[in-house]
């Protein structure tokens, strides 16, 4: 039997040892890190980044979304996904075009190398979530999507009754400098 990374043993001896009760957030987060890390290096293999995956995934399931459409469903700052999105069209990935009736609009769309990542690239994903599922029960995977879907749900609704967004770094950066001058 292989043993985890040592980043992985420290990880599982906080959680079972020092902070056995500690808030949901981290562990979540630290379940995250895991996962994530188990793709990258899968990734890695076939030269393609975690960000990059992030988009390619939304494309394989909508074609030629705006530019700001995909930032929002990857979560992103749209500086950070057109970096991604330049990158990605040297990487023979995808094209980006302007709309035909908004010229401020770019349209992203996959190449058929971009889109032939996805034969390659899902079993990777897949391959992760069955290593994380192994011996767990299937009633114990259900009870857990169903938390996390409500905890989504719960943050979504928190989101939208504050009317709270995320302010961009350049933002953030004015805030910070204000709160000095103060």
């Amino acid at each position: 039997m292989t043993r985890p990374a040592p980043s992985t043993q420290t990880i599982l001896k906080h959680w079972r040892e020092a902070v056995p009760n500690d808030r949901l957030a981290h562990l979540v987060k630290d379940a995250t890190r895991a996962l994530v890390r188990a793709l990258q290096m899968r990734l890695a293999e076939h030269a393609v980044s975690f960000g990059h995956w992030t988009f390619l995934r939304i494309l394989w399931e909508g074609d030629g979304l705006t530019q700001r459409a995909l930032s929002e469903q990857a979560g992103v700052m749209e500086p950070t996904t057109f970096s991604a999105l330049k990158a990605m069209q040297r990487l023979g990935y995808v094209t980006r075009r302007k709309s035909d009736t908004d010229r401020k609009k770019v349209h992203i769309y996959l190449t058929p190398k971009g889109r032939a990542l996805r034969d390659t690239l899902v079993p990777l994903a897949e391959e992760v979530n069955a290593i994380a599922l192994r011996g767990v029960k299937a009633a114990d995977v259900a009870a857990t999507r169903a938390l996390l879907l409500a905890v989504i749900e719960n943050m979504a609704k928190d989101e939208a009754a504050r009317d709270m967004r995320m302010p961009s770094t350049r933002a953030l950066a004015g805030l910070r400098a204000r709160k000095r001058k103060a």
